[in-house]
Order: structure tokens, then sequence, then C-alpha cells
């Protein structure tokens, strides 16, 4: 069974068409890139799964659970489905450790025991565990990200949506973020569904690129197919060269 799919989803923002007949399935464990001029629908099409943006027609399928019936509780997809987002989001008068150890505490009931030692474990794997005792605002922007990472990774999500994660940083912190990124894909079988502008790692990482542009996808390739063949979409293929030129 697929981990996301989306099956003929239109979404509206009163008359204007922002998702035109999205048809899309990811599997369990593939790391999808969206890429995409600015206001081609990427994020709104991230956000739609985990119930931040409704769909109007059509059926969106998150986890076996169907976003579109009114039925489904959309807390309980989101407890499976992290999303980290462009700005960072953390508790200002909470310590690093305490960021990533509260959904678990409130909505897991970890205990607190085994919530300081998988918080802690994650410290590590984001390479911050001597942060844990400082807050948010003694951190740099990309320490800051690499924290809201280790805070989705505490709920052990089995699907990770990253809505341009490094665009609101500096130029030299964004590969520490993007290195992190990369250990999640290589060494675990999260699902990752990804919004960037970083061809680098849509190329490293990957399994397929996703291209939108107008609220459609209009190209869906391998990593490989899509940057070193050539795109089928015409429209993909001027915003390839435009990239590779710049």
């Amino acid at each position: 069974m697929a981990m996301i799919e989306f099956q003929d989803v239109q979404k509206y923002y009163g008359d204007f068409h922002a998702l035109k007949d999205i048809n899309l399935k990811i599997e369990a464990g593939e790391t999808v890139v969206l890429i995409g001029p600015s206001g081609s629908g990427k994020s709104t099409l991230i956000r739609t799964v985990n119930g931040l943006e409704p769909i109007q027609e059509g059926k969106l399928i998150v986890n076996g659970q169907d976003l579109a019936n009114k039925k489904t509780d959309v807390n309980r997809i989101r407890k499976n489905v992290g999303m980290v987002f462009q700005h960072f989001n953390l508790y200002a008068n909470k310590t690093v450790l305490e960021n990533i150890m509260l959904a678990p505490r409130i909505v897991l009931k970890r205990p607190e025991k085994e919530n300081k030692e998988l918080a802690m474990q994650l410290l590590d794997q984001v390479g911050l565990q001597s942060q844990a005792n400082k807050l948010p605002a003694q951190l740099s922007g990309g320490q800051q990200q690499r924290i809201a990472i280790a805070r989705s990774l505490a709920m052990r999500p089995k699907c990770l949506l990253f809505d341009e994660p490094t665009s609101a940083l500096d130029p030299e912190m964004i590969d520490d973020v993007l290195n992190v990124m990369k250990d999640i894909a290589q060494d675990s079988d999260m699902t990752m569904l990804v919004v960037t502008h970083e061809m680098g790692f849509a190329r490293e990482v990957a399994n397929r690129v996703i291209f939108m542009d107008d609220g459609q996808i209009l190209e869906d390739d391998t990593s490989d197919k899509f940057f070193d063949g050539e795109p089928s979409n015409e429209r993909a293929r001027q915003f390839l060269g435009k990239i590779i030129t710049h």
C-alpha cells in the first residue's frame, strides 16, 4: 500500500485553482522531491498531506486514511506524518531538549525516562547534543532547523514532510541541514516528501523528482532521468536549463 496517494485532487482558494488534477502515488520508504518555480503549488500540495490545507475534490489517502473524508481524524494522521517548515517554530521559552520532548510527552504519553533518552539520541544524530540545555535564541538558524528536524523525528513518524527547509538559512548553514536530511533518507526507511530549490540534494538523494507549474504535475521522473537525461515536458526542460545555467 502506498504511503501517500492523490487521486484527482483539486484545491481552490476561492476562484483560484491552486492544485489541478493531482494524481500521485508515493510508496513507503521513497524520497520524493518537489521542484518548480515559485507559486507553482509545491507548498500547497505538501501542506495538504497532513491536513494543513483541505482539498475540495478527489481523494487524498495518507497511511491508509482518506483526508477527504470528514470523519477522518487528522490528528491521528499527524502522529505518523511529521513536518519541517521553512521557519523553525520552536518554543522560545523552552530549552532545546524540552522542545523535542514536548509532543511525545503530551500526544504519545511516552514515559519521561524513555522520552529523554530518545531526545538525546536524536540530538546526537543531528550533531547538537551539547546544545540540549540552551534556548532556541542562543542557536544559529541552521542549528534551530536541525532541532526542528529532531523534534519531528521524536514522534517516530512513518513519513516526514519538508517545506523548503533551507530557504530561510544563510548559505553556510544549508549544508549542515541537508546532510542531516541525507542521513535520514539513506539510513532509515522513512518516507520523505521534500519541497526544495536545492538541486544538488535532489540529484543525490531523491528516488523521484516531481516538477510542478501552475498547480499541475508536469513531470514525474527518477532523479537520474530528470537531471542526466532530459525531461519530456518543455516547461520542465526550460526550468532545468535555467537552473543549470545559473
